[in-house]
Order: structure tokens, then sequence, then C-alpha cells
């Protein structure tokens, strides 16, 4: 009787084990973002780290050479990107007036004339003056929710700073000891799965690491093709939206749908005509054609083997569950899920639950054999 509970006792053990991780997770999600984010970069820059080791250099110098590098390229993207950046968000916020007119005395009226519903008297001034004074209690509470709300809002922006500054010193820790921490990861697996476990975290391994470095490169292309596009095509927004759409291009579909609705909000204000709006258009086309014939074949292929659908339920659920550190983590869990649905889907398919019992089936010896049936006797028929 022992010996048919142990395994199931020891499945019942791994699964309290992973229930207990993921509510601490859940739990811990607030602070655990500046490590997960760190542990990736030190992570993605191990294998340099091992590559100059090999090449007869220290691990302490090899470390401080690749943490060198990974600085002086963030460095020098925000010295090229921030300025750029800030002057699309001034040229932005002096032409949100634009905006707003262009949405009153052009969406609206083209709105209500299409679905008989009367808009603007919602937005008459003296209404809404109107409403709040009949409902003035109701508006304080929302007031005070919204008052507590950018005041909480303010604790989380400090505490998004403080999560910056502890990035890089946590990625240069886990550059320096991450072959330690891996070593002690695997001294902690049971020694009879221990080559099965090994397998799966090296494929999961090259699976993750080829796909993020893929596909970083692929966002960094787009957003750049995307936002010298636009900015040909004269949008004074086009840099801002460009780059918006590139790093928003991780989600399928996501990033360039956004492009084109931006885009072409942005050309109707703008120059109000549909010349701009059919280069805004053909912009976001040969983007996509780039990066669906040559991009994303070359640079990431079919490495995280998963549908855009499971894709887009993975961010939003990794969103819906733990925030930011969810949708940090989505892709990463999906794609080592996948190797493990991989390696399930290989053990079941030789299972004997598959396979069956052979030798209880009536098989068709033509058909077993590979042998074409005979015509039929038509004195038989």
């Amino acid at each position: 009787m022992n010996t048919v509970l142990s395994p199931f006792a020891r499945r019942i053990q791994w699964a309290a084990i992973i229930l207990i991780a993921g509510v601490l997770v859940w739990l811990l999600a607030p602070i655990l973002t500046p490590f997960v984010f760190a542990a990736m970069l030190g992570w993605l820059g191990d294998p340099l780290v091992d590559r100059l080791q090999k090449r007869g250099w220290s691990r302490h110098i090899a470390v401080v050479i690749v943490f060198c590098a990974m600085t002086f390229v963030v460095l020098i993207t925000l010295v090229l990107l921030l300025p750029l950046i800030e002057r699309q968000i001034v040229t932005l916020v002096e032409s949100l007036p634009t905006y707003r007119d262009w949405f009153i005395g052009t969406v609206l009226p083209w709105f209500e004339r299409h679905t008989g519903l009367d808009l603007m008297a919602w937005l008459d001034p003296d209404r809404l003056f109107q409403l709040v004074r009949t409902h003035w209690e109701s508006a304080g509470g929302v007031a005070t929710t919204a008052l507590g709300y950018l005041s909480s809002s303010g604790f989380a922006l400090i505490g998004w700073i403080a999560n910056i500054v502890l990035v890089p010193f946590l990625t240069f820790y886990f550059l320096r000891d991450w072959d330690v921490l891996v070593e002690r990861v695997a001294a902690l697996v049971p020694r009879d799965h221990i080559e099965t476990v090994t397998r799966l975290a090296k494929e999961s391994d090259q699976v993750l690491g080829a796909f993020l470095r893929g596909q970083f490169s692929v966002m960094l292309v787009l957003g750049v093709l995307y936002a010298l596009g636009l900015w040909a095509v004269g949008l004074d927004l086009g840099l801002l939206i460009g780059f918006i759409a590139g790093i928003v291009s991780f989600v399928p579909y996501l990033g360039p749908a956004s492009g084109v609705v931006l885009g072409v909000i942005a050309a109707l204000v703008q120059y109000g005509d549909w010349k701009h709006v059919a280069l805004v258009l053909g912009v976001f086309g040969i983007g996509q054609v780039i990066e669906s014939y040559f991009l994303t074949p070359r640079l990431v292929g079919d490495k995280i083997g998963l549908h855009p659908v499971a894709v887009i339920f993975a961010i939003m659920a990794g969103g819906q569950l733990f925030g930011f550190l969810g949708v940090l983590l989505a892709l990463p869990i999906a794609a080592v899920a996948n190797v493990l649905l991989r390696y399930a889907h290989d053990r079941y398919t030789h299972s004997r639950l598959f396979t069956g019992d052979r030798a209880g089936i009536d098989l068709d010896p033509y058909v077993d054999a590979g042998l074409e049936r005979p015509a039929p006797d038509e004195d038989h028929i």
C-alpha cells in the first residue's frame, strides 16, 4: 500500500511547493520586479562572461567588462533617445488643444450623425457644472478618491525610482554569481531526475535566450523603421508613435494596430486629408511585410513555439495576476511551459496509455503490412 501511495504523496508535496511559491510571488510581486529584471539581464549577459572566461579572463574581470558594456549601451541609448522623446512630448502637449478641437468639431458631429445620439450636450460646461452641483457629495467622494490615488501614485513613483536605482547593482551581482546560483539550484534537484531536469533546463535556456534576443532586435528595428517612416511622412509626432509601436510589437498584432490608430489620428488632425492617412498605412504595411518575411524569420524564427493567441493570453494573465511583474515574466514562463508541454506530449505518446495493448487489438493484416487489399470475388457477392 505504501509503494502505491508513495508516488502520489510525492506529487502532492510538489504541488504544495508550487502552490506556496505562487502565493509568495503574488504577495511579493511589488518588490520582486527589480530582482526579476536584474536576473534577466544577468542571464542574458552570462554567456558573454563565459566566453571571456574561456579566453583566459578571470570571472571578476569578465563580469566588469560585460557590465560596463551593458551600461554603456543603455547610457548611449538614453542619450540619443531622451532628447527626441522630450521634444516629442512637448510637441504632444502643445498639440492637445488641436486634438481637442478636432475631436469636438469633427469626430463628435460625425458620430452623432451616424448614431443619432446627442453627445455634445454632455460636454456643455453649464450642464457639467449643474451636474457637479447636483451630485456634490458623490463628487466630493470622487475627489477624495482621486486625491488618495494621486497620493499613492506619488509613493509608487518613489518606489519605481528606487527600483530603477537597484537594477544596476543587482545586475552586477547576478552576473558575478550566476554560475554559483545555477549550481546551487541544480544541487536541490532529486538525483533520480537530474538528467531529465538538466536536459529540459538547457532546452528552455536555448529557446528563451534565442527568443528574447531576437525579439529585442525586432522591437528595435521596427521602432526605428516606424519612427523614420512616419517622420518622412511629415507627422509631428511620428517619432513618438513609431517608438511606441516598436516597443509594443512584442505583443502580436498590438504593436502595429496601436501604431496605425495613433498614426491615422495624427495624420487626420495635422493634415485632414486621406493622402497622409494612406501614407501612414503604407508605412505600417511595409513594416509588417519586413517583419513577417525578414526580421522575424531571421532573428526570432519559431524559437518560442507559441501561437500568437497564447502569447496574448500569457501577457494578459500575467498582468492580471501579478501586475507588471506578471507581464515581465509572462513570455519566459510561457516559453518554459511550452518546453515542458512538449516533454509531456513526448512521454504521453510513448506511454502505454497512448499506445494501448496492441496484442488485444484485431489488426487488419493487409493494412498492418502495408499491402493493397485484393478486389472482392464476384462469386461471393
